[in-house]
């Protein structure tokens, strides 16, 4: 089955066709992926490297993954679909504004971004403590920080929303 991905704007092809690899942009990788009882933590082996990621489903193909402490907005579409909106003239990459949500529990270290201030993608919006790790979350978008119902010190709850970025189209 072949999906086509994307990554923070980037995308990717993959193929899967077996269930121990993939193809990633023709690059063959082997693989091996579990979903952890502990709910939305997922443990993958890829090409011998183990990596483990909270995934947190945003709306429908748009998925929020953390993996080393940096945020990742992921948009996952069969090929059918992808083609589809393209020939449609549509976004193949979810557009409008951004709301980021807690991946997980925990404290929330710094804001660096203040209401009413510009954002580009990939800036630090919310840095978050948590498991004994800072975790930064960045901007998934261009825009101007809406909201940060948060403040330094707060504790916070998985799903929590923590900061939304009015996208930059909607000024």
């Amino acid at each position: 089955m072949k999906y086509i991905t994307t990554v923070n704007g980037k995308e990717f092809e993959i193929v899967i066709d077996q269930d121990d690899e993939i193809l990633v942009n023709g690059e063959r990788y082997a693989i091996d992926f579990q979903v952890l009882p502990d709910g939305g933590v997922a443990s993958l082996l890829l090409n011998n490297h183990s990596y483990e990621a909270v995934v947190e489903e945003q709306e429908e193909a748009t998925w929020a993954v953390l993996v080393r402490g940096e945020l990742y907005g992921v948009n996952v579409q069969d090929e059918r679909a992808y083609r589809l909106a393209k020939a449609r003239g549509g976004e193949t990459a979810v557009s409008g504004d951004a709301t980021i949500k807690s991946p997980m529990p925990g404290i929330i270290i710094a804001t660096p971004i203040a209401e009413g201030e510009p954002v580009k993608k990939g800036d630090k919006v919310i840095i978050l403590e948590s498991m004994k790790m800072e975790n930064e979350l960045r901007a998934p978008s261009d825009g101007v920080m809406a909201r940060v119902p948060v403040k330094p010190g707060d504790g916070v709850e998985k799903g929590q929303v923590l900061a939304v970025i009015k996208a930059e189209s909607d000024e």
